[in-house]
């Protein structure tokens, strides 16, 4: 039996930023594509997670999160030269999937897996982003809860289990996630192979 109660929460949002002094909706997850996670697991940001678990279904919701609530500073120093031989398939550089403006799957000495961006591809180096693609950045999200109860002990059990499984949770994906897969992945997801959710 489960100690701590976790919620089961859903919700559909826009997610804006402001770029160059202008609102832009960079991400929706729409009622037939919700996102869905359960509380105390770090499946989303903290301050996403306080904000959304107080809430009951049926409620609509608008709030901020400020950059150092969300992915934190954009640090340039997360830009980084990596070694082409690298990305090398079979003593081959991978044109196919490493180009200027990919976002590439890393792995960091402790295992951890994370997304990066390619900046450039040189002679025999290839700069790197390692920036989350939402740090520096303040974020807002509108939406409305779809469902918000408890989450019963074989939710909780399953959710473990797939970490278990996939050796992955959402703390460990320094670098973001983007992509689409998991339970709805979105950018603020962490890696979509984590099946965490999004990354907020």
């Amino acid at each position: 039996m489960n100690e701590i109660e976790h919620k089961y929460i859903v919700v559909s949002y826009e997610l804006h930023t402001t770029e160059n002094g202008e609102d832009k909706v960079i991400e929706t997850a729409t009622e037939e594509r919700p996102f869905s996670y359960l509380t105390g697991f770090g499946m989303t940001l903290d301050a996403f997670e306080k904000e959304t678990e107080k809430l009951q279904t049926g409620d609509d919701f608008e709030f901020t999160l400020p950059q150092d609530q969300a992915y934190g500073e954009y640090v340039a120093e997360r830009v980084i030269d990596i070694d082409k031989n690298i990305f090398t398939i079979n003593n081959h550089f991978d044109h196919e999937n490493i180009f200027k403006g990919a976002i590439v799957p890393l792995q960091n000495e402790d295992g951890n897996h994370f997304l990066g961006k390619v900046v450039d591809v040189m002679d025999d180096k290839v700069k790197m982003d390692l920036n989350h693609p939402l740090a520096g950045k303040d974020l807002t999200f509108k939406g409305k809860v779809i469902e918000a109860r408890l989450a019963n002990d074989k939710e909780v059990e399953g959710f473990i289990k797939h970490i278990e499984q996939h050796h992955c949770g959402c703390e460990d994906c320094e670098g973001g996630c983007g992509g689409h897969d998991g339970c709805g992945g979105h950018h603020h997801d962490h890696v979509g192979s984590c099946g965490c959710g999004h990354c907020h």
